[in-house]
């Protein structure tokens, strides 16, 4: 299919036929994903991608009941590069004793 380029400001604007835009999905104001590969010009309709906080997916789980927990699984000791020798590890401090410091230092 045909089209013709047309100035737009600094930019170069597309006109995309009815029966292609029907085609693809696309409406007036429809945001379009631009790939250039080599020489080739795609424009592709934006595969909408929805966010998640892992703070929301933890609660969900916890309102959805304990069916949704996953089992805890022992791996065995640590080994090698997963040991970590520090004060929390070594049980010679406690998280809250952590997150107090990082507050009162102001690192963020």
């Amino acid at each position: 299919m045909k089209v013709k380029l047309a100035k737009w400001g600094n930019s170069l604007g597309v006109r995309v036929p009815k029966a292609a835009a029907e085609a693809a999905g696309l409406k007036a104001g429809a945001e379009v994903d631009v790939v250039v590969e080599g020489r080739d010009l795609r424009i592709r309709p934006l595969i909408p991608f929805k966010y998640y906080r892992l703070e929301d997916l933890i609660a969900e789980m916890g309102r959805l009941g304990s069916e949704n927990e996953p089992e805890t699984v022992d791996w065995g000791p640590d080994v090698g590069a997963e040991i970590i020798d520090d004060a929390y590890s070594r049980g010679e401090i406690a998280l809250d004793h952590l997150l107090k410091k990082k507050n009162d230092t102001g690192d963020r």
